[in-house]
C-alpha cells in the first residue's frame, strides 16, 4: 500500500471538512487556497493520533499583557521580565489574553487580528516571550469589533467585509437562541443600503462573524498561519460554541461548529505537530466534553465545572458535590485532557454548575460572594427571567468567608489564606493541566476602583500592579509573598511527580463530607499519590485504613520531609491542611 504524503493527507482531510460545512459550494478554489496557506510554502507533517503533548511538568499562567506596569517600559517587556525572574523553570507556558488592538471587553472585541496593541509593545516582545515559554493566544473567532475594518466595510457595502456578518430580519423568531447576555441579540446599524440588523451574541460592539461565508473561514486560516509563524503554540478558541448560527435553533454547539473545530485541528496539527487547541466553551458539562470529539477536536477543554464546585466546597465545608461530579467525570483519552483553573479574567461561571449544584446552593454561594464584595452578572432565559451567569470577584476575596457564619464575625474566621492555598493544592492534584490566573498566584484582592472606572463587573479581578509596588510586596511578609512562595513550591513539587501526569488515572476516595481525597496513578510508571484535604474549619482525623494504602509499600508525606506514614494509625489535619502521600517501594524514609 502506498503511504499517503502529509500534504495529500491534509488536502483530503480539509476537503472532507469543507464538504460538511459547505455542501453546495464548488470547493476546489477554496481548498487550493487553504492548502496553499498551510502547506505549499511550509513544511507539512503527518499528525500522530492520541499523542499526549504535555506531562506533569506543565503548568500555565494566565495574564493580560498589562497586568504589571513599570513607568517608561512596554508592558509586555515588564511581563516578560517578571515571568523570567519569578517563574522560569516552574511554569511551562503563558496565556497572554488578547494583545491585539481592541475597542471593548479588555481585548475580546478585536479591531485587527494581526497587530499587537501598540500600548503593550510589538510582535518582537511577543516573539521573545514565545521563545522562553509555550505561548497561548486567543483566536477570537466568533466575533470582531464594530470598529474593525471589516465592519466599517460592511457599513460601506464594500469588500472585504460586506458579507462577513450575520444579517437577520428582526421579525425572525430567535426565541430558541441561547446566549449569556441580557442585551438585545440584534443590533440595528445604518449602512449605505439602509438599516440592517446584525447578530451580536455578546455586545453590540462585538459583531458575530458569518462562517457560512467561506471567505470568513479563509480569513481565519490566514490568521492561524500568521500566529503559528509568530510563535503561538496553544490556540484558545474563544466563545467557539456560538460560532454557527441557524435561526430556529439554539445556535449553540451546532454540528457545523464542531466541524469547524475539527478543521482548525487539522490545519494546526499538520503545520506544527506540537501545536494545541483549547476550546473556551463556558457551558454545561456534557456539552463542554463534546468538544474533545474523538480526540479530533480540542486537545484540551476548559474544566469549567471545577471553579464553582471547588469554591463551593471550600466555603461550605462539604465536598459532597465535588466528589459526586468527579466520580462521574470520564477519563480523558490519550491526546486529550482537561485545562484546570479556579479563577480567570472573567469570573466564576455558574452555567457549568447547573445540574451539579442545586439552585439553593448556587444562590447561597452568590449571596456569600456578594458579602465579600463580589458582583453578579446575569443572563436572560427564554421566558424572560434573569439568572445569575457568573460571579465577579477576586479568588482571594472569594475565600474570605465561609457559609453558616455565627453572628459575631459574619463568616470571617481567619482561615482565608488557608482556604485559598488548599483550593489550589487540590486543583494541582486533579487530572489535567493546571493554570493559574496571575492574580491568584499573587493573591490580589478585589479592585473596586477599577470597577468604578470602567463600570464593568469583570474589572474587579483585572487589577494592574505597579511593578515596584509588587516587588515591594513580594519582598515582605505580606500575604502576597507568603501565598506566592507557597504556590511556587507546590508547582515545583507537583512537576516531579509522575502520578500527577495530566492523563494519569484518578480515583476519588470516600472520606466523609469534610475531607476530600483522591488517588492518582500513572499508567506507564505505576507511580501513585494519595492526596487528602481537610476542606473544613475543624480539625479532622483520618484513619490510614480508610485510605486503602498498599500495605507492602512505603507512603511518604512529600509535603512534610518525606515522613513515612505507614506506622501511624491515623493522620490529623488542621483546618484546610492537605497531604500528598507518594507510594515508594524501596526507600529509607524518615520515621
Amino acid at each position: 500500500m502506498t503511504e499517503i504524503a502529509p500534504q495529500q493527507h491534509l488536502r483530503e482531510r480539509i476537503s472532507a471538512h469543507l464538504e460538511v460545512l459547505y455542501p453546495d459550494l464548488e470547493k476546489a478554489a477554496l481548498l487550493d487556497d487553504i492548502v496553499g496557506l498551510m502547506a505549499l510554502d511550509h513544511r507539512c507533517f503527518m499528525p500522530s493520533a492520541h499523542k499526549n503533548l504535555w506531562d506533569e511538568s506543565d503548568t500555565l499562567v494566565i495574564t493580560y499583557g498589562d497586568s504589571i506596569l513599570r513607568e517608561g517600559e512596554w508592558p509586555l517587556h515588564t511581563l516578560h521580565d517578571f515571568l523570567r525572574r519569578e517563574l522560569r523553570g516552574l511554569i511551562s507556558g503563558v496565556h497572554i489574553l488578547p494583545f491585539y488592538p481592541y475597542s471593548s471587553d479588555d481585548g475580546f472585541s478585536v479591531i485587527n487580528y494581526v497587530e499587537v496593541n501598540p500600548s503593550l509593545g510589538d510582535w518582537k516582545d511577543i516573539n521573545a516571550i514565545a521563545r522562553d515559554f509555550d505561548l497561548m493566544a486567543d483566536l477570537v473567532i466568533n466575533h470582531c469589533s464594530s470598529r474593525s475594518l471589516w465592519f466599517e466595510n460592511f457599513k460601506q457595502r464594500r469588500d472585504p467585509g460586506m458579507d462577513y456578518f450575520v444579517e437577520v430580519d428582526p421579525k425572525t423568531d430567535l426565541s430558541e437562541v441561547v446566549r449569556p447576555r441580557t442585551s438585545s441579540l440584534l443590533n440595528e446599524v445604518q449602512t449605505l443600503d439602509g438599516k440592517r440588523h446584525v447578530w451580536c451574541t455578546f455586545s453590540h460592539d462585538q459583531v458575530d462573524l458569518n462562517f457560512q461565508n467561506p471567505k470568513v473561514l479563509l480569513e481565519f486560516v490566514k490568521i492561524i498561519r500568521y500566529y503559528l509563524d509568530m510563535g503561538v503554540k496553544i490556540f484558545r478558541l474563544d466563545a467557539v460554541a456560538f460560532l454557527w448560527k441557524i435561526p430556529g435553533t439554539t445556535s449553540l454547539n451546532l454540528e457545523q461548529t464542531h466541524e469547524a473545530v475539527r478543521l482548525v485541528r487539522t490545519l494546526i496539527e499538520h503545520a506544527v505537530p506540537e501545536a494545541i487547541i483549547i476550546t473556551e466553551t463556558n457551558i454545561p458539562l456534557r456539552e463542554n466534553l463534546a468538544y474533545f470529539g474523538n480526540a479530533n477536536e480540542a486537545h484540551l477543554v476548559y474544566n469549567f465545572s471545577l471553579p464553582p464546585l471547588l469554591i463551593n466546597t471550600m466555603v461550605s465545608g462539604s465536598c459532597q458535590a465535588l466528589k459526586k461530579w468527579m466520580m462521574g467525570m470520564p477519563a480523558a483519552q490519550d491526546g486529550t485532557t482537561y485545562f484546570n483553573f479556579i479563577a480567570s479574567h472573567d469570573g466564576i461561571g455558574l452555567r457549568p454548575a447547573e445540574g451539579l449544584l442545586d439552585d439553593a446552593d448556587i444562590n447561597q454561594m452568590v449571596a456569600l460572594m456578594q458579602k465579600s464584595g463580589g458582583r453578579v452578572s446575569w443572563r436572560t432565559l427564554a421566558n424572560g427571567d434573569n439568572r445569575p451567569y457568573e460571579i465577579n470577584i477576586s479568588l482571594f476575596d472569594a475565600m474570605r468567608r465561609h457559609l453558616y457564619p455565627d453572628n459575631e464575625n459574619d463568616g470571617e474566621d481567619g482561615f482565608q489564606e488557608q482556604r485559598f492555598v488548599c483550593a489550589h493544592a487540590l486543583m494541582l492534584a486533579v487530572q489535567g493541566v493546571p493554570a493559574f490566573y496571575i492574580h491568584s498566584l499573587l493573591a490580589t484582592e478585589n479592585d473596586e476602583n477599577r470597577v468604578l472606572h470602567t463600570s464593568h463587573n469583570r474589572s474587579i479581578n483585572r487589577h494592574q500592579w505597579v511593578a515596584d509596588d509588587l516587588e515591594s510586596q513580594l519582598g515582605t511578609n505580606s500575604h502576597h509573598a507568603r501565598i506566592f512562595q507557597t504556590l511556587k513550591d507546590l508547582i515545583a513539587l507537583r512537576s516531579a511527580q509522575a502520578a500527577f501526569h495530566p492523563n494519569a488515572a484518578q480515583y476519588p476516595l470516600h472520606l466523609g463530607d469534610e475531607v476530600f481525597g483522591i488517588r492518582r496513578e500513572s499508567h506507564s510508571s505505576g507511580a501513585a499519590i494519595v492526596a487528602i484535604y481537610n476542606i473544613s474549619a475543624k480539625r479532622q482525623e483520618i484513619l490510614l485504613a480508610d485510605l486503602n494504602l498498599d500495605e507492602t509499600a512505603h507512603w511518604l508525606d512529600i509535603l512534610n520531609d518525606d515522613v513515612d506514614v505507614r506506622s501511624q494509625a491515623s493522620l490529623v489535619l488542621e483546618p484546610y491542611e492537605y497531604r500528598w502521600l507518594r507510594r515508594c517501594d524501596n526507600v529509607t524514609a524518615t520515621q
